[in-house]
């Protein structure tokens, strides 16, 4: 079984090598079969409540959040550590570290947009339970927590869900971010986060969502069509430190800025979801201000931004659209999920 870091000497990051997930299961779109006492219950969904996973192993009766080790993990604690050396210049090392699976919610066919306010803040409430007993791992780096959202994007089971790698390595954006932050800090003794939030309130014309402790923004410098960001004011290192009130106000932006998405064209709206968070490895991140970025894969129904030579062959992206624009877009949709208001 290959499972293994080998490292990239030209871009000076670690390639996770994991070829045993290529036969992980693939349930696409599985049909919801409703029983009276578990409604948006999926017979052969393997993350539905109760029902039995390929590995073997039953999942928990759960009515909220699920957490499980993942199956088909890219890394973990029983990693080979018997690696064939490679020859200079290159160097390779076990791919330790924990890989975990959160269902969102017991019914398959309820995206995140969907839960109730309540739901959406038990939820951010796992996030910080996980960051903090995985990022006290010893052997681990940095907490990675992520969402794939929609076929688009490669999402291997429609079940609201995303997934966490605790891995023995910083990854290459974070640790980008960790250093243009310092950076930042010892030139102007500012908090770059912070400079780009006032910036954006400033302009105002970017601005999706805010309230008193989170706000929601389409950056300046917005890669994808419908990129959004979302971060609490006040400089947090990762979730783990939001205090209720915050937790409150930062999932009321959430559950916002998801509706706006999913009424933007009255359909599941694809997205990778990432939370930007600072890495465990005991160095100093005290300017390092969490946050969570969207980076949706549709310019239009239909429509994929691709990534092409400039973008997967150059390291920089061209953009087809005006942030100002999309922004005004997203505010302009209604407030109220295009789900609900059919019901209603």
């Amino acid at each position: 079984m290959t499972w293994e870091e080998r490292w990239h000497p030209l871009r000076e990051e670690w390639v996770i090598v994991a070829a045993h997930r290529q036969n992980r299961p693939w349930n696409g779109e599985t049909v919801v079969h409703d029983e009276p006492d578990l409604p948006g219950y999926c017979a052969d969904c393997y993350l539905c409540p109760g029902n039995t996973r390929v590995s073997g192993k039953r999942n928990e009766a759960y009515s909220g959040t699920f957490v499980f080790d993942n199956d088909h993990p890219c890394v973990g604690s029983e990693a080979p550590r018997d690696l064939a050396k490679p020859a200079d210049p290159y160097r390779n090392r076990p791919a330790n570290g924990v890989a975990r699976v959160v269902c969102y919610s017991p019914k398959h066919n309820v995206a995140l947009a969907e839960l109730e306010a309540g739901e959406v803040e038990n939820l951010l409430r796992v996030w910080q339970e996980q960051y903090v007993e995985l990022g006290a791992r010893e052997e681990v780096a940095h907490v990675l927590i992520f969402e794939n959202k929609g076929e688009v994007v490669g999402v291997s089971n429609p079940h609201p869900h995303c997934q966490i790698y605790a891995t023995n390595f910083v990854f290459k954006t974070i640790e980008t971010e960790a250093r243009a932050s310092r950076a930042h800090t010892a030139g102007t003794g500012r908090v770059l986060f912070q400079d780009i939030i006032k910036s954006e309130r400033q302009d105002g014309r970017r601005i999706i969502f805010e309230n008193e402790f989170a706000v929601v923004f389409l950056p300046y410098f917005a890669r994808y069509a419908y990129e959004v960001f979302a971060a609490p004011k006040k400089t947090h290192p990762s979730i783990a430190s939001l205090s209720d009130v915050e937790v409150r106000d930062f999932a009321a932006a959430l559950k916002y800025l998801l509706v706006k998405l999913d009424n933007l064209w009255r359909m599941p709206f694809p997205y990778v979801m990432t939370l930007h968070q600072a890495p465990t490895d005991g160095e100093n991140y005290s300017g390092f201000h969490f946050h969570i970025e969207f980076h949706p894969p549709l310019r239009r129904p239909n429509l994929l931004k691709y990534l092409a030579g400039p973008e997967i062959g150059g390291g920089n992206f061209l953009s087809d659209t005006a942030p100002e624009e999309k922004a005004a877009e997203l505010r302009a949709r209604p407030d109220v999920h295009y789900k609900q208001s059919v019901r209603e």
